[in-house]
Protein backbone atom coordinates (compact mmCIF):
# COMPACT_ATOMS: atom_id res chain seq x y z
CA UNK A 1 0.00 0.00 0.00
CA UNK A 2 2.52 1.91 1.21
CA UNK A 3 3.80 1.73 -2.94
CA UNK A 4 1.12 3.08 -4.37
CA UNK A 5 1.06 6.31 -2.15
CA UNK A 6 4.63 6.60 -2.90
CA UNK A 7 3.64 6.59 -6.04
CA UNK A 8 0.46 9.15 -6.24
CA UNK A 9 2.53 11.34 -3.93
CA UNK A 10 5.75 11.51 -7.29
CA UNK A 11 2.62 11.92 -9.81
CA UNK A 12 1.42 14.87 -7.55
CA UNK A 13 4.76 16.57 -7.18
CA UNK A 14 5.60 15.90 -11.00
CA UNK A 15 2.21 17.04 -11.92
CA UNK A 16 2.61 20.56 -10.13
CA UNK A 17 6.22 20.89 -10.80
CA UNK A 18 5.34 20.50 -14.70
CA UNK A 19 2.66 22.97 -14.26
CA UNK A 20 4.76 25.20 -12.38
CA UNK A 21 7.51 25.55 -15.66
CA UNK A 22 4.47 25.70 -17.91
CA UNK A 23 2.87 28.65 -16.47
CA UNK A 24 5.98 31.04 -16.04
CA UNK A 25 5.95 31.16 -19.90
CA UNK A 26 5.14 34.79 -20.42
CA UNK A 27 3.07 35.80 -23.69
CA UNK A 28 5.41 37.20 -26.11
CA UNK A 29 3.26 39.95 -27.73
CA UNK A 30 1.84 40.76 -23.52
CA UNK A 31 5.36 40.35 -21.81
CA UNK A 32 4.32 41.05 -18.71
CA UNK A 33 1.60 38.29 -18.10
CA UNK A 34 2.24 34.52 -18.32
CA UNK A 35 0.10 32.46 -20.63
CA UNK A 36 -1.81 31.06 -16.88
CA UNK A 37 -2.65 34.34 -16.10
CA UNK A 38 -4.27 35.21 -19.83
CA UNK A 39 -6.00 31.26 -19.29
CA UNK A 40 -4.10 30.11 -22.34
CA UNK A 41 -3.02 27.24 -20.31
CA UNK A 42 -5.40 25.30 -19.81
CA UNK A 43 -4.14 22.21 -18.00
CA UNK A 44 -0.79 20.04 -17.87
CA UNK A 45 -0.90 16.06 -17.22
CA UNK A 46 1.84 14.13 -16.50
CA UNK A 47 2.11 10.21 -17.19
CA UNK A 48 5.41 8.09 -17.29
CA UNK A 49 7.71 11.26 -17.48
CA UNK A 50 5.49 12.78 -20.71
CA UNK A 51 3.75 16.17 -19.82
CA UNK A 52 1.17 16.94 -21.83
CA UNK A 53 0.64 20.79 -21.44
CA UNK A 54 -3.41 21.73 -23.55
CA UNK A 55 -3.05 25.30 -24.84
CA UNK A 56 -6.31 27.70 -25.82
CA UNK A 57 -4.82 30.11 -28.14
CA UNK A 58 -6.28 33.64 -28.38
CA UNK A 59 -7.88 33.44 -31.59
CA UNK A 60 -7.06 30.74 -34.12
CA UNK A 61 -4.68 33.24 -36.19
CA UNK A 62 -2.70 34.59 -33.37
CA UNK A 63 0.51 34.74 -34.69
CA UNK A 64 2.67 34.16 -31.04
CA UNK A 65 1.13 30.59 -30.75
CA UNK A 66 3.60 28.97 -32.44
CA UNK A 67 6.05 30.89 -30.29
CA UNK A 68 3.74 29.75 -27.48
CA UNK A 69 3.89 26.39 -28.12
CA UNK A 70 7.97 26.42 -28.75
CA UNK A 71 8.23 28.46 -25.16
CA UNK A 72 6.01 25.82 -23.30
CA UNK A 73 7.67 22.77 -25.09
CA UNK A 74 10.78 24.32 -23.60
CA UNK A 75 10.08 24.97 -20.13
CA UNK A 76 8.53 21.44 -19.76
CA UNK A 77 12.09 19.74 -21.25
CA UNK A 78 14.07 22.22 -19.13
CA UNK A 79 12.08 21.01 -15.90
CA UNK A 80 12.83 17.52 -16.88
CA UNK A 81 10.09 16.15 -18.70
CA UNK A 82 9.37 14.71 -22.13
CA UNK A 83 7.01 17.64 -23.61
CA UNK A 84 3.57 17.37 -25.51
CA UNK A 85 1.81 20.19 -26.72
CA UNK A 86 -1.95 19.70 -27.59
CA UNK A 87 -3.63 22.59 -29.37
CA UNK A 88 -7.35 22.87 -27.90
CA UNK A 89 -9.69 24.86 -29.81
CA UNK A 90 -12.97 24.15 -28.11
CA UNK A 91 -14.50 25.97 -26.36
CA UNK A 92 -12.85 28.76 -27.80
CA UNK A 93 -10.71 31.37 -25.17
CA UNK A 94 -12.37 34.71 -24.25
CA UNK A 95 -10.85 37.03 -22.66
CA UNK A 96 -12.96 36.34 -19.05
CA UNK A 97 -10.56 33.58 -18.78
CA UNK A 98 -7.72 36.44 -17.40
CA UNK A 99 -7.25 36.25 -14.00
CA UNK A 100 -7.83 39.11 -11.62
CA UNK A 101 -3.71 39.00 -11.17
CA UNK A 102 -3.60 38.75 -14.33
CA UNK A 103 -5.77 41.95 -15.19
CA UNK A 104 -4.14 44.06 -12.51
CA UNK A 105 -0.75 42.58 -14.12
CA UNK A 106 -1.75 44.65 -17.48
CA UNK A 107 -3.09 47.48 -15.17
CA UNK A 108 -0.13 48.36 -13.85
CA UNK A 109 1.91 47.64 -17.30
CA UNK A 110 -0.12 50.60 -18.92
CA UNK A 111 -2.63 48.38 -20.75
CA UNK A 112 -6.50 48.85 -19.43
CA UNK A 113 -7.67 44.60 -18.82
CA UNK A 114 -11.13 43.63 -20.73
CA UNK A 115 -14.45 44.12 -19.52
CA UNK A 116 -15.87 41.52 -17.79
CA UNK A 117 -18.55 39.34 -20.07
CA UNK A 118 -16.78 39.24 -23.09
CA UNK A 119 -19.94 37.18 -24.48
CA UNK A 120 -21.89 40.24 -24.04
CA UNK A 121 -23.34 42.40 -27.12
CA UNK A 122 -21.28 45.37 -25.92
CA UNK A 123 -18.46 43.48 -25.68
CA UNK A 124 -19.01 42.79 -29.59
CA UNK A 125 -19.02 46.29 -30.76
CA UNK A 126 -16.57 47.40 -28.31
CA UNK A 127 -16.37 49.98 -25.71
CA UNK A 128 -16.59 53.70 -26.59
CA UNK A 129 -15.42 54.70 -22.84
CA UNK A 130 -12.46 52.08 -20.77
CA UNK A 131 -10.80 53.32 -17.67
CA UNK A 132 -7.29 55.02 -18.25
CA UNK A 133 -4.53 52.72 -16.70
CA UNK A 134 -2.60 55.55 -15.28
CA UNK A 135 -5.18 57.61 -13.92
CA UNK A 136 -8.25 55.47 -13.77
CA UNK A 137 -10.24 58.22 -15.40
CA UNK A 138 -12.73 56.83 -17.82
CA UNK A 139 -12.30 60.49 -20.10
CA UNK A 140 -11.34 58.29 -22.40
CA UNK A 141 -11.52 57.65 -26.77
CA UNK A 142 -10.72 55.25 -28.98
CA UNK A 143 -8.00 56.36 -31.45
CA UNK A 144 -7.41 53.43 -33.27
CA UNK A 145 -9.43 49.94 -33.66
CA UNK A 146 -5.78 48.50 -33.22
CA UNK A 147 -3.46 48.82 -30.87
CA UNK A 148 0.31 47.71 -30.94
CA UNK A 149 -1.15 44.17 -31.77
CA UNK A 150 -4.54 42.98 -32.93
CA UNK A 151 -5.66 41.92 -29.62
CA UNK A 152 -5.62 45.28 -28.25
CA UNK A 153 -6.99 49.01 -29.39
CA UNK A 154 -5.30 52.30 -28.95
CA UNK A 155 -6.99 55.04 -26.59
CA UNK A 156 -6.36 58.35 -25.63
CA UNK A 157 -6.98 59.61 -21.75
CA UNK A 158 -8.62 62.83 -22.08
CA UNK A 159 -7.64 63.82 -18.26
CA UNK A 160 -4.07 62.97 -18.07
CA UNK A 161 -3.57 62.60 -21.77
CA UNK A 162 -1.77 59.60 -21.95
CA UNK A 163 -2.20 57.29 -25.07
CA UNK A 164 -2.62 53.47 -23.73
CA UNK A 165 -4.11 50.11 -25.19
CA UNK A 166 -6.92 48.30 -24.08
CA UNK A 167 -7.04 44.57 -23.94
CA UNK A 168 -9.88 44.44 -26.59
CA UNK A 169 -12.93 41.50 -25.07
CA UNK A 170 -13.19 38.27 -27.25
Amino acid sequence: MSGVLAASSDLNRDQKAAWRAAASVVDPEVPCVTIADLGILRSVTVADGVAVAKLTPTYSGCPAVLAIEMAVHAALAAAGFTPRIKRVMAPPWTTDWITEEGREKLRAYGIAPPARAATSVRALFGHDRVACPRCGSDNTERISEFGSTACKALYRCGSCLEPFDYFKCL
